[in-house]
């Protein structure tokens, strides 16, 4: 059933390009209704899951058997959070778009084909596949950027698709060359995730290879000093984009470093597993620092997922149960929290005063005049601090611990990016909303269009998802720790050496 998040998606991009270009209230319902059964069978389909710690397949048909490339879709317990995840995002962007005037149509067919290839890359389980499907995400997010973006649109666009195209080929530098080895001890041409991840490369070797897959994934989830394409593509994009770069895209730089790079090459991972915990401590750090002294709205969000997204490495570099379950967490809980935030910043405050300069936002006291975005933003900001009832603290608590076992002393530092992050979420809600710098003079009582119907209940949506998680851990917990807890696991070999703590 799952595989339909993809099918579901791809049709909808087929039918808004059959639309009129003038329909735009068609496209946003065609887009909506997308989005919306594509939610719901993710829904569906992870609950009929029953076994999360396995892989489960959909569909494995051969595709390409000369080199030993199948059409293979399957899912676990770490797929199934990160399809729901997708699902959630995909129906909040279209809501937070609904005011898209210019070439409708096509910005939806975009958004679409942008999310049908993240739900591809969750599910794909044949390194050909999901390498097709994560290059298929390059083209939507380029064209969203500079075709409905503002702020140095076409320089964020194509900084965002270098970047992309860079990690990818160092990804496919290694998986060529993982396939040439595998393929000599196999005895045949394979690229099933399953089987490979069975296959003992040679030590040195995955002290090489790995590096170049893992960085090649990494660059995408923001990995510090690989980061500035995410900053600058956040602030250039325009919101439905920010929200799923953020929400999700950057998720799939994560996710090809733990389900091919971590699982392909344990032995790799080991070598620079220290490394990966640095570089993860510095961008926690850098990423709030960085945040703290900005004076654009959309600026201080953009670093702060460079800070979050290093709690995320920083779990994978644990090489232990607690760790990697928080990593995937914080994955969840980072899309649904960071979403929210774009969605307020870009939406509601920029769309409403054209203005995300702190210096013009204090003086026109927005928590007055735009209440529900004030509000808004005080919880999502409470949430990305950690506030126990949110899913951020579930996430960052379990990393930490799991940290703590492996690298005690960069887990206190990455405490200094906690701390730094409550300083700069407080800075952006009293600049942004609740200033006591003398109010700019008005025409009229109302100077702002209301929040809309469609706003208000996306932004309910993604913040009941953070409550229900942040109370409720063990309805994603019960997907995330088969995984890792399994002997019979894909990642098995990973936490033999490293640690099941």
């Amino acid at each position: 059933m799952l595989a339909w998040t993809i099918y579901i998606t791809f049709i909808g991009v087929l039918v808004l390009m059959l639309l009129p270009r003038d329909n735009a209230r068609a496209a946003r319902i065609v887009a909506l209704l997308t989005a919306i059964a594509g939610c719901v069978v993710a829904f569906v389909g992870a609950i009929q899951q029953a076994n999360p710690g396995d892989v489960t397949t959909i569909v494995k048909v051969p595709w390409i058997p000369s080199i030993g490339a199948n059409y293979y879709l399957a899912s676990d317990g770490i797929s199934l959070v990160l399809v729901v995840l997708t699902g959630l995002a995909a129906v909040s962007g279209i809501l937070f778009s609904w005011n898209i005037e210019k070439r409708t149509k096509e910005f939806f067919a975009f958004y679409l084909a942008l999310i049908g290839g993240v739900y591809g890359v969750f599910l794909s389980f044949d390194l050909l596949l999901l390498f097709v499907f994560y290059e298929l995400t390059i083209i939507p997010k380029y064209f969203l950027i500079a075709r409905w973006g503002s702020t140095r649109k076409e320089y964020g666009a194509m900084k965002l698709a270098l970047y992309s195209f860079v990690g990818s080929h160092l990804v496919l530098i290694g998986l060529i060359a993982a396939w040439v080895v595998a393929k000599g001890q196999l005895g045949h041409a394979s690229l099933d995730l399953i089987e490979l991840s069975k296959v003992a490369f040679p030590i040195a070797f995955q002290h090489w290879v790995f590096p170049l897959v893992f960085v090649g994934f990494a660059i995408l989830a923001g990995m510090w000093p690989f980061h500035t394409w995410a900053p600058t593509g956040h602030v250039a994009a325009p919101t439905a984009g920010s929200m799923l770069l953020a929400g999700v895209v950057m998720k799939l730089g994560a996710y090809g470093c733990l389900r091919v790079a971590m699982v392909l090459f344990p032995e790799g991972v080991r070598e620079w597993q220290w490394a990966i915990a640095a570089l993860a401590v510095a961008g926690i750090i850098y990423g709030a620092g960085v945040a703290l002294v900005q004076r654009d709205f959309k600026f201080v969000i953009g670093y702060s997922s460079v800070s979050h997204m290093g709690f995320v490495l920083l779990g994978l570099a644990t090489l232990n149960t607690i760790g990697l379950d928080g990593a995937v967490l914080q994955m969840f809980s980072h899309g649904i929290i960071a979403g929210l935030l774009f969605g307020v910043v870009g939406r509601m405050v920029y769309d409403r005063t054209h203005t995300r300069d702190f210096n013009d936002l204090e003086t026109m006291q927005l928590g007055k005049l735009i209440p529900f975005a004030g509000v808004t933003f005080v919880i999502a900001g409470i949430a990305s601090m950690g506030l126990p009832g949110f899913s951020g603290f579930v996430a960052e608590f379990q990393v930490l611990m799991g940290a703590w076992t492996v690298f005690p002393k960069l887990t206190i530092l990455s405490g200094v990016g906690i701390l730094i992050g409550v300083a700069y979420t407080l800075r952006a809600v009293q600049k942004g909303f609740y200033s006591d710098a003398p109010p700019k003079a008005v025409d009229h009582e109302h100077p702002f269009e209301p929040i809309t119907v469609a706003e208000r209940f996306g932004a309910v949506m993604l913040i009941g998802a953070s409550l229900v998680i942040g109370l409720f851990p063990g309805l994603l917990m019960n997907w995330i720790e088969p995984c890792f807890n399994s002997p019979l696991s894909m990642f098995a070999r990973l936490l033999v050496k490293g640690g099941s703590q």
